[in-house]
C-alpha cells in the first residue's frame, strides 16, 4: 500500500476534470464586436459583452497536410 501523500488521488482526479472542462470549453468570436467568449457545451450561444447571438469558431491552430496524386 503507497504510504506516500493521502491527497494524491484527490488532487489527480481534481486535475482531470480540469482537463476535460478545458477541453469542452471553445473560444468563439462575436460576429458584432469582435470580442472573445469561452462557451461551454448546452450553453446558450451569446456574446458576454454585447448580446449577440452570431458567433464565429475560432479556427485551430493545428495544420493539416493532403498528398495529392497525379495520375489516373
Amino acid at each position: 500500500m503507497d504510504q506516500g501523500d493521502p491527497n494524491r488521488q484527490a488532487r489527480a482526479e481534481a486535475h482531470q476534470e480540469q482537463i476535460q472542462r478545458e477541453r469542452a470549453e471553445l473560444e468563439y468570436l462575436c460576429a458584432d464586436c469582435g470580442a472573445k467568449n469561452h462557451i461551454l457545451p448546452r450553453q446558450p450561444i451569446k456574446c458576454m459583452e454585447c448580446g449577440h447571438r452570431i458567433m464565429y469558431k475560432k479556427r485551430t491552430k493545428k495544420s493539416e497536410c493532403f498528398c495529392l496524386r497525379e495520375g489516373g
